[in-house]
């Protein structure tokens, strides 16, 4: 019996949706060699991790195999997928691989990081092949909410994986390539060892629709609306971008496209030629020379990112730019679950301006880049994988996606971040269970979420902080009465008197009946003021701020 082994590891993306990082590795055990699939982002948000920029997987277990990683392969350019590859690049140092728009993006992200573009490599879509190690690695194209999306046909001694990425079952897509069934019905003619499936829309019961079926209601909107028109979508969805500026052309409207973002996919899409025949547009600068009635602005902002252009134009400007009563603001795009509160705030400062806003309730105006039930069955269907790990999703989509596979008599398991699976035999094993975790990426600076250091924000945050000064001279008698420092709490509590003369009046009673032993001992007196402190900010407000205390000794 072989003692080498086909591994499948995600160490993010798996019970959960963003942040993907997939780990597939071939060869005896503990010395098989490695392919990182995707290495994502996911977004902070000011309830869990208030101040933090981006939120990175832990790759702790692959850097400490880096001579064993062959290289890394990106399915598509959305930030859940490619978002980290440029932050955490130092320390892995392996060959990229992506399709040409992907690796635009991919290149860019490198030069600002300071690593070397060259790294990424341009790949062409399937049957062209990379050989890494043991690993034969075609990208296949998928249709998806951006272009080139690809997934993943993953050959190894052990057999044949397909790595779906992010897919929708599209005849026609509009930017992009449709989703071809002859193609992927060729690709399991040699057998699929096993599938690892987009589940993100497994609970949608009806057949995904297509992006073809949106411009004619986008047009009709616009073509009545009066006053300015706006509109947001995902920069990335370049087909819908180009919908929207199509639909404004059509009803006499001049295109500004607003925010870094969004030029800068129209650009990459343009440079690498999957978009063709799109509008003109004209600068900011001059829209205000242009009729607000024939102007049409495409923003960024579709999840209420509070500076992104369409919550800057929600405050009042951008770019010299402003929305009136009678204005028309459109968000072509689905609400991911979590950024319901910055979407709600954005509609309602437009409806306070009068601006009137239309969202994607109707399902006019936007389709999702997901494959719904029905399509995932259809992709069951033409694999006929050995088996089936359900990837991207929470865990309650992966739990869906797995029983629908058992249904149909495929071996399935539900594989979260951590479970390091064989996939070498008949069904899929767990063989090993890795500690993955977060990276917190705080300014400049990244550390992980068990630091403590954004625990520490929050719970400064809820209960205020109070800064407690004490001198001591050189008897170690106190020199003076302490006095505090306090942040975020308010100035007086229920006896009407100023919290901080409480909390030093308190204090200083503590000091004048500490004993020498006491005084003496730093630790100890510094862990005695702090209780003191809380209890007396509790006595008096009903809570326990943060206490920092610093001693001081004349020496």
């Amino acid at each position: 019996m072989s003692s080498e082994r086909l591994i499948y590891l995600p160490l993010g993306g798996a019970g959960e949706i963003g942040m993907n990082a997939y780990v597939y590795g071939y060869g005896p055990k503990d010395k098989e060699r490695l392919v990182l699939v995707d290495l994502g982002v996911t977004f902070p948000d000011m309830d869990t991790t208030p101040g933090v920029d981006l939120i990175m997987p832990d790759i702790t277990w692959l850097k400490q195999r880096a001579d064993r990683l062959e290289g890394i392969f990106i399915t598509h350019g959305h930030e859940d997928h490619i978002g980290a590859i440029a932050h955490m690049y130092g320390h892995l140092n392996v060959p990229v691989y992506a399709r040409a728009f992907t690796a635009n993006l991919a290149r860019r992200k490198m030069e600002e990081a300071g690593h070397d573009p060259a790294n990424v490599h341009t790949v062409q879509a399937w049957p062209e092949v990379t050989r890494l190690g043991p690993f034969t690695i075609g990208v296949a194209p998928m249709s998806h909410s951006i272009p080139e999306s690809g997934g993943l046909v993953i050959d190894s001694p052990a057999g044949r994986v397909v790595h779906t990425g992010d897919f929708k079952l599209d005849a026609n897509p509009l930017v992009g390539e449709p989703f071809d069934p002859e193609m992927w019905a060729q690709i399991a003619g040699d057998g699929v060892q096993a599938l690892v499936c987009d589940s993100t829309n497994v609970f949608s019961q009806h057949p995904g629709r297509s992006e073809s079926e949106l411009p004619e209601e986008i047009t009709k909107l616009f073509a009545e609306a009066k006053g300015l028109v706006a509109a947001t979508t995902f920069a990335s969805n370049v087909a819908r971008v180009k919908t929207l500026a199509v639909a404004a052309e059509k009803a006499g409207r001049s295109v500004v496209l607003l925010g870094r973002a969004m030029r800068r996919m129209i650009e990459a899409a343009a440079e690498t030629g999957v978009l063709t025949e799109f509008p003109k547009t004209i600068s900011p600068e001059d829209a205000a020379n242009v009729p607000r009635d024939n102007l049409m602005l495409i923003t960024t902002g579709s999840q209420g990112e509070r500076r992104a252009a369409s919550a800057q134009l929600a405050r009042g400007k951008y770019r010299g730019l402003e929305l009136k009563e009678g204005d028309l603001f459109l968000f072509s795009s689905k609400t991911i679950p979590g950024n319901e509160k910055g979407v709600i705030r954005i509609i309602n400062q437009f409806s306070e301006m009068g601006v009137d806003v239309v969202d994607d309730s109707s399902g006019l105006y936007h389709v999702s880049g997901h494959a719904n039930r029905p399509d995932l069955e259809e992709v069951h269907r033409l694999l006929k994988p050995k088996m089936l790990i359900p990837m991207h999703g929470e865990h309650r989509h992966l739990r869906q996606h797995a029983r629908l596979g058992e249904e149909k008599g495929i071996a399935s398991a539900v594989v979260v971040n951590g479970m390091m699976m064989d996939l070498t035999g008949d069904v899929p094993k767990v063989t090993e269970w890795i500690e993955t975790g977060r990276t917190y990426l705080d300014g400049t600076v990244k550390y992980g979420a068990m630091d403590g250091i954004v625990r520490d924000r929050i719970r400064m945050a809820l209960n205020g902080h109070v800064l407690v000064t004490v001198i001591l001279d050189e008897e170690d008698e106190p020199l003076g009465e302490p006095w505090c420092d306090v942040k975020g709490l308010p100035e007086t509590g229920t006896s009407n008197a100023a919290l901080v003369e409480v909390m030093e009046e308190d204090l200083n009673q503590f000091l004048m009946r500490a004993g020498a032993k006491t005084l003496r001992d730093d630790d100890k007196l510094e862990q005695e003021l702090r209780r003191i402190a809380r209890q007396s900010a509790f006595s008096e407000i009903g809570k326990k701020p943060e206490v920092t205390v610093v001693v001081s000794r004349m020496r």
